[in-house]
């Protein structure tokens, strides 16, 4: 099931409502990264509020998500013994039928969820259909045909929650951003036309032919009624050797253990036989002249289904082999849920602001895991996330002025246009607007240090080379700014020269081919409510610290990655893992690292002493990055395969920070921003239709014997318009426009040739061959117009977007190689070092970018 946007805070009233001592504890299930985790700050403070009883536990991946079913969520089931409840999941588990992987759904019971009602809130697209159109339990059956549909819930249509749905019975219910509702109107009736198909099995006979062919031969072997189906993806497993187009509609776990993610038909009903359709029996003998149609055969009957059951999996098909992406962050889905409830503040504003800043900094767009380039003329780009991105961030800035409004007795226009350090009093806690540049920790490093550190800086004047060096300093000297000066901390720099910075900026930043470094005075707007696109947030503490949602989203980002600032010894990283557990080939000494390094984010991220005190790690993190990128391009170690260029990092001493695959996606997502400027300034656009070349990077992880590997996608695929939804709104409107012009053309012309035969008819020549073939080729060409708009609209589905996640599973099934898929991420994988050859060779044939 699925709740509309503006139902969002439906659920929770009525959960609000019905609150008393008995009520079951909440348990919420979080994903181990920035934007889940400041979800689940904002949750969890909401729940606090209303005196609701909750539990957090971190999850890791599939693997853990499972047994995380087994040993939690199963035990609350009533008929297991327990009270039921509800459980949260926040960036866990959108893409595979969780109603089988956390154990709600078995095979054969007819009572399924028990009372446990899952709430998903994810931003990982594809979604799984199964979740959204079914994961509810279903109604007693009034007979034995009884269908899918008509045992619905009260208040579920189409797998849709109205206001008359009453929540206790359990299911799982998918919160939508707006995705499904406007998006998935095709994929929703092919599944729901599949729940409701009877099972018959495909002999291998074509049926792309005429219904109405002999009838001799008509096989007798049909379902019976009432007898249990298989579902979808039962189908797909049992013929898979036969139809290798089929997509994978499971996930591999740590344990090899199939995790089911495509969508579950339930069985317990009766089914309709074909054999019924000739049991009606109709009198033999007509009258000659009123005998009725002929009824169709059992054979006929198969067919027509099996053509409408493998137009409908096709459909299905190509929707999960689309490629994967990301839609609204779920931190900003989570205020939303708090300001329809009335309950937003500063500090929810500020979570969600800085887990919608993470994503970016992730590379998290509406392309998948790609990187972002400048835009052109030709082109103009709407930055993260397209014109979604820019609304999002605009709302945000919005809540801010509307949360934090100016005093009109200090408030100066020509102070608000400085990168500020410092709050306006001892008590200053609010959050304010500021024309921040594209710089790494600005206020808590030297200015050298953060432009040396931006990857930004980093592609456009290519860094990683002395004359990329020299660049810098050119830049620093027409500034104004000496070496010396540059490398003191910035805190500490001249305060002229800081309040000048944003102008110097702009006014040497186009002789670098740097518009976008920082927002030019255009964005200032002409008073305190202007639009002020590209300003950064900012927020005080105080005297205590000032930070951007940019700082708090890298410091947050690093405690997750390498740890608290004792993980450092010696300037080199070094891991409790790596102590307790030399031989630990499952990685669950790892996972246990990683959730105690969860729960050090949590405590840190609304803390600023906390977060203060982990910059040492944050910058040690962005060194190391710095330096292996610089060394893999410097060397030259990068290498073109046939669909993607490649980099290994397996030597270093940076080499076990990029065990982690967030760090690993940091690191190619900075050499990737690299590698698609300098094949832009090269060949003056991206490769591969503007989409950009995908880069694969996988790091050694010597003592587990096994590579971590990450696919990102090129570097257009953000940019490209056609994956905004405003541009696809703007299409359909000139198609309509278009038509209406078309209309009009053609009632003129009608018009026209009408008085032309009048005339020719008053002067008695008949002759209108030449209107006709002018009108036929009108008419033509009007045709060749539609086609091309709808040529245009089926490439536009899935184009661009990061198809590494169904590339290394299709390896997988190829191959022998020894791969564990078990990220939620899942163009991230781990490959034993002595398959990682033979799995980049398949890999390589394979399409990695829709």
């Amino acid at each position: 099931m699925y709740l509309p946007r503006d139902l969002i805070s439906k659920l929770y009233l009525n959960l609000q409502n019905a609150r008393h001592q008995q009520t079951p504890s909440i348990l919420i299930l979080v994903a181990l990264e920035p934007d889940a985790l400041c979800a689940c700050r904002i949750l969890t403070n909401i729940i606090k509020n209303d005196l609701l009883q909750h539990t957090i536990h971190p999850v890791s991946g599939y693997g853990d998500l499972e047994r995380v079913g087994q040993n939690l969520v199963r035990p609350m089931m009533q008929s297991n013994g327990g009270p039921g409840g509800i459980v949260v999941c926040l960036g866990v588990g959108g893409m595979v039928d969780l109603g089988t992987i956390l154990g709600l759904e078995v095979d054969g019971e007819e009572s399924s969820f028990s009372g446990v009602e899952v709430w998903v809130f994810d931003s990982h697209r594809p979604w799984n259909l199964g979740n959204v159109y079914g994961g509810y339990p279903l109604e007693p059956a009034s007979d034995i045909h009884a269908s899918y549909r008509t045992r619905t819930p009260e208040g579920v249509n189409l797998g849709k929650i109205s206001r008359s749905y009453k929540p206790g019975k359990g299911g799982i219910i998918v919160f939508d951003d707006g995705d499904i509702e406007e998006g998935l109107s095709a994929e929703r009736d092919a599944y729901l036309a599949l729940v409701d198909m009877p099972d018959i099995e495909d002999d291998g006979e074509p049926f792309g032919g005429s219904d109405s062919e002999s009838e001799g031969g008509a096989d007798d072997e049909s379902p019976r009624s009432g007898q249990k189906r298989k579902s979808w993806s039962d189908q797909d497993d049992e013929s898979s050797g036969e139809d290798d187009d089929r997509p994978p509609q499971r996930r591999r776990s740590n344990s090899s253990n199939a995790i089911p993610s495509s969508p579950q038909r339930p069985p317990q009903r009766g089914l309709i036989s074909i054999r019924d359709a000739d049991s009606s029996g109709l009198p033999e003998d007509h009258p000659s002249g009123a005998q009725p149609p002929k009824e169709p055969s059992a054979r006929s009957l198969r067919r027509r289904l099996l053509r409408m059951r493998n137009e409908n999996e096709g459909i299905l098909r190509k929707y999960y082999r689309m490629g994967s992406s990301y839609s609204e962050p779920i931190s900003a889905m989570i205020y939303s849920l708090a300001s329809e409830l009335g309950k937003e503040d500063n500090n929810l504003l500020w979570l969600s602001i800085v887990g919608v800043t993470s994503t970016e900094l992730y590379g998290r767009s509406s392309a998948g895991l790609a990187v972002t380039v400048r835009g052109s003329d030709a082109k103009p780009t709407n930055g993260w996330m397209g014109v979604r991105g820019a609304r999002l961030r605009q709302l945000l800035r919005d809540e801010v002025r509307r949360l934090n409004p100016p005093d009109l007795n200090t408030f100066s226009k020509d102070k608000s246009k400085v990168i500020s350090t410092s709050p306006k009093n001892a008590e200053d806690k609010g959050i304010r607007l500021s024309p921040e540049p594209r710089f790494l920790l600005l206020r808590h490093w030297s200015l050298y240090e953060s432009m040396l550190h931006s990857p930004y800086l980093f592609s456009r004047l290519r860094i990683w080379s002395d004359s990329g060096v020299k660049r810098l300093h050119k830049l620093l000297a027409k500034m104004g700014v000496s070496l010396a000066e540059s490398k003191q901390g910035y805190a500490h720099m001249d305060s002229k020269l800081k309040e000048t910075l944003r102008v110097k900026l702009l006014q040497y930043a186009s002789l670098y081919n740097l518009d976008d470094m920082i927002p030019p005075i255009e964005t200032d707007g002409g008073d305190r409510g202007g639009a002020q696109d590209g300003w950064g947030f900012v927020r005080n503490w105080g005297f205590l610290a000032t930070l951007t949602a940019h700082d708090v989203g890298v410091i947050l980002g690093a405690i997750l990655e390498v740890g608290r600032q004792n993980a450092i010894v010696n300037g080199s990283h070094l891991q409790a893992s790596q102590i307790r557990d030399l031989e630990d080939d499952g990685g669950a000494a790892e996972n246990e690292e990683w959730v105690t390094q969860f729960w050090d984010a949590y405590d840190a991220v609304e803390n600023p002493v906390a977060l203060q005190a982990a910059l040492p790690v944050a910058k040690h993190l962005h060194r190391a990055i710095f330096r292996t990128g610089s060394s893999l391009l410097h060397k030259k170690q990068i290498k073109n395969l046939h669909a993607f260029r490649l980099c290994v990092i397996k030597d270093g001493p940076d080499v076990p920070l990029f065990n982690h695959p967030a760090a690993l996606t940091k690191l190619a997502l900075w050499v990737g921003e690299a590698l698609a400027e300098m094949e832009k300034d090269s060949h003056g656009k991206l490769a591969h239709g503007g989409r950009g070349t995908p880069l694969v990077a996988a790091s050694l992880n010597e003592r587990r014997g096994v590579y971590v590997v990450v696919g990102t996608g090129g570097g257009g695929g953000p940019d490209t318009t056609f994956l905004d939804k405003e541009a696809a709104k703007a299409k359909r409107a000139a198609k309509e426009a278009k038509a209406k012009e078309r209309e009009q053309k053609r009632k003129n012309k009608e018009k026209l040739r009408e008085q032309k035969r009048a005339a020719k008819a008053a002067a008695g020549d008949d002759d209108d061959e030449d209107e006709e073939t002018e009108s036929e080729e009108s008419d033509a060409s009007d045709s060749d117009s539609d086609s091309e708009d709808e040529i245009e609209e089926q490439k536009s589905r899935g184009y661009g977007l990061n198809k590494f996640g169904n590339a290394f599973q299709d390896v997988v099934n190829e191959t022998n190689a020894r791969v564990r898929i078990d990220s939620f991420e899942h163009c991230v994988v781990e490959v034993r070092k002595d398959d990682l050859g033979g799995f980049l060779e398949s890999l390589s044939q394979k399409t990695v970018v829709g």
